[in-house]
């Protein structure tokens, strides 16, 4: 069963970037729709950004243009680069694998929670001002 492991978490100012790192294990990350969630103090988890086996990708309005969502397949590595951080991106940050064949991410949204069948632990993204 496919195993992720986060990292690349930390302490930042507003302004500053991250890249946030999920390693996968047992099956290749190139065969899922790999998929990038955070979870604010107090609020539900949210998508952030997806990408497809063929590379495509798609962002929620709240990061696109500062976040960018890759794959390196050799590494078997899902991204995250993270710029113009701000303070309502701190955050627990997941990523997740799923067999996704619904279309949403083609069509320009991340895909639901629930069509993800596989989770990280998380890594955590603070972002001072």
């Amino acid at each position: 069963q496919m195993q992720l492991a986060e990292s690349g978490g930390g302490s930042v100012q507003a302004g500053g970037s991250l890249r946030l790192s999920c390693v996968g294990s047992a099956h290749s990350v190139s065969d899922y729709t790999m998929g990038w969630f955070r979870r604010s103090q107090g609020k539900e988890r949210e998508g952030v950004a997806a990408i497809e086996p063929d590379g495509t990708s798609s962002y929620a309005e709240s990061v696109k243009g500062r976040f960018t969502i890759s794959r390196d397949d050799a590494k078997n590595t899902l991204y995250l680069q993270m710029n113009s951080l701000m303070p309502e991106d701190t955050a627990m940050y997941y990523c997740a694998a799923g067999l996704i064949y619904d279309g949403t991410v083609v069509a320009g949204f991340v895909p639901r929670e629930g069509a993800f069948g596989y989770w990280g632990q998380g890594t955590q993204v603070t972002v001072s001002s």
